[in-house]
């Protein structure tokens, strides 16, 4: 007789099973309305793909795409569908996964001839096809060496390069209808399993998309960011003129001993982007308040302090104001759907007294500065004065730089708004982009124990909440700026990497973020490490995050 174990699975009840049972056929079992609902489960803390054998009495939670783990599991599936579409279309046409944009994925395919709408239609097409057939995806162990192998025949050397260099034996690969692919986290066991999504052509690519969360989990509204494209361009230009696309490349430079060399072309293009930026302030004098946003872990403290430095080679004298200070009373300020104070509404600002005091500077009146008593929750008034001149902007940083409301009563032609974000331009490889809120979250992680006394797990659980402010009230106006920076740095996350493994390796195995620990220490390990710190600039943008910048008292 077939030991027996226990199953509590969350929100549906507990079961027996035979011991060894896969997921997948726990699903079929309990006799739920749509088995392809489900794309993965988290067992004990721990994200499972569907074929995972249960072992011992356990607790699972199965994911569909209201999770962000099964989001991801059904992101990496359409991918491989897309993929493999293209190649049954394209033969040999190296096919890019390349960057969010737009609430979709953007993808770029280069073959022979130029690529066109109608090569959209013929790709949608086939990819129907492929999910309509429920084609099997088969997860396979194998040795690295036939890993190798297999990506050499399909000429996907961007693979054999990251992968020649990993202190592994064995690797899984993903084997649909005999092509292969690797991907950096797990898929749906078929095609099926993908229930809808759409391609629109956004040249010179395409923009895979999704259903969102945010959107009632059917795809979203196609919306053009073409500023934020454009950002994304440039990221790429500078990792050609780096030449650095991949982990692989990066790796390489490591280890080659020729790492300094782009450390520096890295922070020469940051400082020569920034004094272009100061320059096109500098040349128009009705640019009175220059406004910075964006989401957390951007840099946008160093890059304001930097921007500054660049202002007065050009002649101009900036001063700073703090959106803190403009905080309302603590009893006036707004509360969130769980009843907690919500610091991050533009509510919890008096837009009033704010463009008030502006207004006045700008007219060249004498403004005595509020000072927020976070203690007391009240603001102050402690004999803090500002007059300025023409020649001195104003620098504003905060979260809603580039909402209007904000600056509801300053003049257009008066305001310059910039957007600064880490977008990073390397990817793992060809089909394996790195999100960049997996970059901002490793920066935050240390820059947060260095600095907050917060250990990873305190970081990990403030970032939905943090995450969620982003959604609600940055991403929203991004389009508005005037003027996009990308503080990300090509080299970064091998500098970033020998401080974030210890304090990930800390989330124990009862945390519920324990999963997401692990995810992001899988990615970390496919970095070799820079030791040598020397080389990078005390005005680095990732000194803010590491330590030793000149902008911060140690």
């Amino acid at each position: 007789m077939a030991e027996k174990i226990k199953v509590r699975l969350k929100d549906i009840g507990e079961f027996t099973f035979d011991k060894g049972i896969k997921i997948i056929d726990v699903i079929k079992l309990i006799k739920v309305d749509d088995e392809k609902k489900y794309l993965g489960a988290m067992v004990e803390n721990e994200v499972k793909h569907l074929e995972y054998p249960l072992v011992s009495d356990c607790n699972v939670e199965l994911l569909d795409i209201a999770y962000k783990d099964g989001l991801r599991i059904y992101t990496r599936t359409l991918s491989f569908i897309y993929i493999k579409a293209c190649k049954d279309l394209f033969g040999d046409a190296t096919v890019t996964i390349e960057h969010s944009l737009s609430k979709g994925l953007y993808s770029e395919i280069h073959k022979d001839n130029k690529f066109t709408l109608d090569d959209v239609k013929k790709i949608k097409t086939r990819m129907k096809e492929i999910i309509d057939e429920d084609m099997k995806i088969i997860r396979e162990q194998v040795d690295i060496d036939k890993a190798i192998q297999i990506f050499t025949n399909q000429k996907m050397f961007d693979k054999v390069n990251l992968i020649k260099d990993l202190n592994r034996d064995k690797m899984h690969l993903y084997n649909l209808d005999g092509y292969y692919d690797s991907f950096y986290g797990h898929l749906a066991p078929s095609t099926g399993y993908i229930k809808s999504f759409d391609l629109v052509y956004y040249h010179p690519g395409i923009i895979i998309m999704f259903p969102r969360k945010e959107s009632n989990f059917k795809i979203p509204k196609f919306e053009q960011q073409n500023k934020l494209a454009k950002i994304f361009k440039e990221a790429e230009n500078w990792g050609y003129i780096l030449n650095i696309g991949y982990v692989s490349n990066l790796n390489e430079r490591i280890l080659n001993g020729t790492i300094k060399d782009i450390i520096l072309i890295s922070e020469a293009l940051h400082e020569k982007k920034i004094a272009y930026i100061a320059d096109k302030i500098a040349e128009d004098e009705d640019k009175r308040i220059i406004l910075i946003a964006g989401p957390s872990s951007s840099g946008k403290t160093t890059f304001a302090q930097r921007l500054s430095i660049q202002l007065q080679t050009s002649g101009k004298r900036p001063v700073s104001i703090s959106l803190d200070d403009y905080f309302v009373d603590r009893e006036k300020t707004p509360k969130d759907e769980n009843g907690e104070y919500d610091f991050e509404s533009i509510e919890a600002i008096d837009i009033e007294k704010f463009n008030e005091d502006l207004l006045r500077l700008i007219a060249g009146e004498e403004v005595h500065l509020p000072t927020y008593n976070f203690i007391k929750g009240v603001r102050e008034y402690r004999g803090k004065i500002l007059k300025i001149d023409k020649d001195q902007p104003i620098i504003i940083e905060g979260i809603h730089g580039l909402n209007d409301r904000l600056t509801s009563a300053i003049p257009k032609n008066n305001k310059f708004k910039i957007y600064v974000s880490a977008l990073t331009q390397l990817n793992i490889d060809s089909h394996n982009r790195i999100p960049t809120t997996d970059l901002r979250l490793i920066r935050r992680i240390v820059r947060d124990s260095k600095y907050r006394g917060n250990d990873a797990k305190r970081t990990l659980e403030l970032w939905t909440s943090v995450r969620r402010g982003e959604e609600r009230n940055i991403f929203p106006f991004q389009e508005q700026a005037d003027v996009m920076f990308n503080s990300a740095l090509v080299y970064e996350l091998s500098v970033l990497k020998k401080y974030a493994i210890p304090l990930l390796e800390e989330v124990s195995k009862d945390v519920p973020y324990y999963a997401e620990a692990k995810r992001l220490l899988r990615f970390l390990s496919y970095f070799k490490d820079i030791d040598d710190e020397s080389m990078i600039p005390n005005t680095s943008i990732l000194r803010e995050f590491i330590g030793g910048s000149c902008f911060r008292e140690e």
